[in-house]
């Protein structure tokens, strides 16, 4: 599933592609959605803004269109109404007179008003979000040293978009390596450096992430290990998807676990759990 930082890098292509462009046709695959067609349909694109992981497309007549990519959905730009070669579903389109806004296999798609959003089921529950600029490190240690979350372990607490909105597997690995907080660790069992470190990393590390295609690793040492050969999913990250690998710090082994089903990855010599 995309996280916070690649939602945000698709809302950017999205508003160079539609913002202060009115709209010459828009199109929805549901039929609830379609007496919308019409009431969008040459109105202009205000904004395109991002919650977690979910999207809001504003429109100049109050309307938005809100979308969750979930694990399938995903957004192309194309020439105005040239449609790839896919076997993806179409289910939202946006046509101006240059460009077309594809959205193919999502199914979390619905048509609000502006005053709405806010109070949008999934809006209204989530945490600060780490991909806006106007969340501070002191905000992201309030949340985590609130009582209702203090007492959950690091490695669950990190995918609940309640707590801190667009972290997902692989950010959560790498805020806590970046930390040096072991998976099993909680809030209250940090010192307050440690609490330091987490509020910091929480922030930075999605933020890199978004400025730098996705590297979450030392800048500089992946632009060496890329120049010398090394893929691209071993000298992204730092610890994550690198399990059995050394530490590039420290040389232990990188250990891959499972909670949920979905899998993390830390380093026993940097991130000791006492």
């Amino acid at each position: 599933m995309p996280e916070g930082p690649e939602i945000r890098k698709a809302a950017d292509r999205l508003e160079a592609a539609i913002v202060d462009q009115p709209a010459v046709e828009v199109f929805f695959a549901f039929d609830h959605l379609k007496p919308y067609e019409a009431k969008l349909t040459g109105c202009t694109i205000k904004s395109v803004d991002t919650y977690g992981k979910a999207m809001v497309v504003r429109f100049d007549n109050d309307l938005c269109v809100y979308s969750h990519n979930q694990l399938y959905g995903k957004w192309m730009i194309r020439q105005a109404h040239s449609y790839p070669q896919t076997n993806r579903q179409l289910r939202f389109a946006i046509h101006n007179s240059r460009k077309s806004a594809l959205l193919y296999s999502a199914s979390d798609i619905e048509v609000i008003h502006a005053e709405a959003v806010a109070n949008h089921p999934f809006i209204r529950n989530l945490g600060p979000d780490v991909m806006h600029q106007t969340v501070t490190t002191g905000q992201v240690r309030a949340q985590a040293t609130s009582d209702r979350f203090r007492r959950r372990g690091y490695k669950g607490l990190l995918l609940e978009q309640a707590f801190l909105a667009g972290v997902g597997n692989y950010l959560r690995s790498e805020i806590l390596f970046v930390a040096r907080l072991h998976p099993n660790l909680r809030p209250m069992d940090c010192s307050n450096e440690q609490l330091d470190r987490f509020s910091a990393a929480a922030l930075a590390v999605p933020r890199q992430s978004y400025a730098h295609n996705g590297i979450t690793a030392n800048l500089d040492l992946a632009a060496q290990l890329k120049a010398a050969g090394e893929p691209r999913r071993l000298y992204r990250h730092w610890v994550f998807n690198r399990g059995g690998h050394p530490c590039r710090i420290c040389g232990s082994n990188i250990i891959k676990e499972t909670t949920g089903g979905r899998r993390y990855y830390y380093c026993p010599g940097c991130q000791p759990q006492s």
